[in-house]
């Protein structure tokens, strides 16, 4: 039980172990196979040996819990759940843990911490120009901790750590919104992760499993006054779009107690899905969520028929 099964009454919820509610939407002929630790896949006379599994007794086994990949040859366990591994040109979502000198220490849900070199991120009023001492001083005043951005992989270093740059106007500082957090391995690989939701949201889908939500602000007031929308960025948000942002969050975590992959046709289709509940709070419950899951990947299935 959580502070979910409490409302506003004060009632509790009390669900039972046997009216737990199974969240797989997809059909047991389209279910993968799942290996445990240890767990024998084939022999190996026929195989090679990949990521997530090892050799004992002249078997190859799964080194991981997890579903197997095999491409030709080649057998590899893909876990479930596992800390994001950065590619260059991902787009991420992070937060800013330590100032340090030129540059800062951002976590990005992977194994190492990220770099934020002072040399990769863009000058206030867009000026080029070499950075000084007087820029490296000033450091807090454009990011400091516990602020969130929106970057892109420029590099990975060979300890596996990311080397993220804001070069770009579309990355930088993010203002009012609600992060959320899942598995990386849920995120479909696009072109864009960058989307205007038509019910008024815009959305990071950042490839390391941070999602960021926030009020669609209007292009030509961005364009005319940026420094002006920035100062602004603390400025309430309405119920409105307060409500519109929490209805977003639970249609998120519906999709991901289903193991459902997710971009920007999942996450407005599961919102439309779920405007039949007119309280945000019974998406919360487990049947909704599965309700919201189930006509989602239907609604999906429908479209790649097209």
């Amino acid at each position: 039980m959580n502070e979910n099964d409490i409302n506003m009454t004060g009632h509790v919820s009390i669900r039972l172990a046997s009216e737990r509610v199974n969240h797989c939407v997809a059909s047991s002929n389209d279910t993968p196979r799942f290996y445990t630790p240890g767990e024998v896949i084939s022999g190996m006379q026929d195989f090679m040996r990949g990521h997530g599994t090892y050799v004992e007794d002249n078997c190859l086994k799964s080194s991981v819990a997890g579903v197997m990949q095999k491409v030709n040859k080649l057998i590899c366990v893909r876990p479930l759940k596992s800390r994001y591994v950065g590619e260059i040109g991902d787009v991420v979502v992070g937060r800013v843990l330590e100032v340090q000198q030129r540059r800062w220490k951002v976590e990005t849900n992977s194994r190492l911490d990220s770099i934020l070199q002072l040399s990769s991120v863009n000058l206030p009023g867009g000026e080029l120009r070499r950075r000084s001492a007087e820029d490296e001083q000033t450091m807090r005043k454009h990011l400091k901790e516990g602020d969130l951005i929106s970057a892109e992989v420029q590099s990975v270093f060979a300890d596996g750590s990311l080397s993220l740059h804001t070069r770009s106007l579309k990355y930088g500082k993010l203002s009012q919104g609600v992060l959320v957090k899942v598995f990386p391995s849920l995120i479909r690989r696009r072109k864009n992760h960058f989307h205007n939701l038509p019910c008024g949201v815009s959305v990071i889908i950042g490839n390391n499993g941070f999602i960021w939500l926030s009020p669609r602000l209007e292009e030509a007031t961005i364009d005319e006054n940026p420094d002006e929308t920035k100062n602004n960025e603390l400025q309430p948000v309405d119920s409105i779009d307060r409500e519109t942002l929490a209805r977003l969050k639970n249609c998120i975590a519906a999709l991901v107690a289903s193991k459902m992959m997710l971009d920007d046709s999942s996450i407005m289709f599961a919102y439309e899905e779920s405007l039949k509940y007119e309280d945000v709070k019974e998406l919360l419950d487990p049947e909704a969520m599965l309700d919201v899951a189930f006509m989602t990947q239907h609604r999906l299935n429908n479209l790649m028929d097209e």
